[in-house]
């Protein structure tokens, strides 16, 4: 990655709050949303080109928006507090989100030649923030202009109170300056707790990875798929997938593949994949629109190492689609988690379409890859040319990193397609 060093000047923190009033009240949390694991904040970033609009300033209008935004969404603006038994609670005080204006001496062209607008991301690690998950604000913003008119919105949340597609619609209530979001806003924990379904057990059964191997020397890196890699690969699918397959489908299970078999792991060794998936969609769980809570499970596939080594992509693209088909509020059942699971997130669809009035955004997605080894990112990027490609993060120690550039590059360079590009920065 190239260095890119450039003076920004940032203004005092400020706390917005909701535009008119909300109610005063202490709100529960799912038993999803008070797992341990999820008491962080989750930062997320778009980058806007800008250019519309050039009389209005974006920091001020997006503060609006999310004053507006913070109306229907109150709880967001409140505190948590813990109570008996180590449980979360929310404390709806309307105290607000925090709220930073920055400008950059650095233009966006700039920073798309030293990042190619992929994870990781430098510098986001200067963003206004606060550590403690209890008491402190449950959102950070910060808006930062640049030299040409473009800007970056970033922004972090406590992963207790919402998942992507929670963050995603919260973001987009009021990006377009609508006087009302498309989408009510809906709090419903009990919902999840009231019923004797699976999905809650489900992914609390899963209960938080075993903590990731003592490598050192790690690196980030972001391998992109143009659309023609991902026709070449699906080519290579036996007929009776090649038309069902979808691009999430083939590339989770060629970079799982090349994963594994870059870890050198023994042939006997169990190796999960857990797919995370919104099930919002159940109609059986009662679920209702709008809801923003986290609502995720786990979704697993198994076989052995020396299995998806030696098997075919269409026998790892087979389980891969076995996994999604499970996500029924019948069939999914709690599985403890494996030291060598492989977490996915597929965050293609979570900001894509956040536009404040200034069209949607160059790149919407996750700051940097997962904070655990074992876990990657599915995005959407765009390349120079405005041409839409996949993206697959990846966190791995140096070594084991060549070898899965070089499974990775192998296998499209045997498909006669366009190599592999990646960025990368150290932990």
């Amino acid at each position: 990655m190239a260095v890119l060093t450039f003076a920004v000047r940032r203004r005092d923190p400020v706390l917005v709050g909701p535009a008119g009033p909300t109610p005063r009240e202490t709100k529960r949390l799912s038993n999803i949303d008070d797992m341990e694991v999820l008491r962080r904040h989750m930062p997320s970033v778009c980058f806007y080109r800008g250019g519309s609009r050039v009389d209005d300033d974006p920091a001020a209008v997006i503060r609006g928006a999310f004053g507006e935004a913070l109306v229907p969404y109150y709880p967001l603006a409140g505190r948590l507090r813990e109570v008996e038994g180590r449980r979360l609670v929310v404390d709806c005080t309307g105290e607000g989100v925090l709220f930073v204006e920055v400008d950059a001496d650095v233009r966006l062209a700039e920073l798309e030649a030293a990042t190619g607008l992929r994870p990781p991301f430098p510098c986001m690690d200067h963003q206004a923030t606060s550590r403690a998950p209890v008491a402190s604000p449950l959102l950070l913003v910060q808006v930062t202009r640049l030299l040409c008119g473009g800007f970056v919105v970033a922004f972090r949340i406590n992963h207790v109170m919402c998942d992507a597609a929670g963050v995603s619609q919260f973001v987009s209530a009021h990006a377009r300056g609508l006087p009302a979001p498309a989408m009510p806003a809906a709090w419903s924990p009990e919902i999840l707790e009231a019923r004797s379904q699976p999905k809650a057990r489900d992914y609390d059964a899963v209960p938080p990875p075993p903590p990731p191997p003592s490598f050192s020397n790690m690196v980030q890196q972001t391998f992109t798929f143009s659309p023609a890699d991902v026709a070449a690969l699906k080519k290579r699918l036996p007929p009776h997938l090649r038309d069902k397959a979808m691009a999430f489908d083939v590339l989770v299970a060629a970079v799982w593949r090349a994963r594994t078999a870059a870890l050198e792991l023994p042939p006997g060794k169990d190796v999960g994949l857990a797919l995370m998936a919104n099930f919002r969609g159940l109609s059986e769980l009662g679920i209702p629109a709008g809801y923003y809570g986290n609502a995720c499970i786990a979704l697993m596939a198994q076989t052995t190492a020396g299995a998806l080594r030696g098997g075919s992509l269409g026998d790892e693209v087979a389980l891969v689609r076995e996994a999604k088909a499970a996500m029924t509020a019948e069939h999914v059942r709690p599985r403890s988690a494996l030291a060598d699971d492989y977490f996915v997130s597929d965050t293609r669809h979570a900001f894509q379409r956040a536009d404040f009035g200034w069209d949607e955004p160059v790149y919407a997605g996750p700051v940097a890859t997962h904070p655990l080894v074992r876990a990657s990112f599915l995005l959407t990027v765009r390349n120079a040319d405005g041409e839409e490609g996949l993206a697959v993060t990846m966190v791995l120690p140096q070594l084991v990193m060549d070898r899965f550039a070089s499974q990775i590059e192998m296998l499209l360079t045997s498909l006669v397609a366009p190599a592999v590009r990646g960025t990368k920065a150290r932990l």
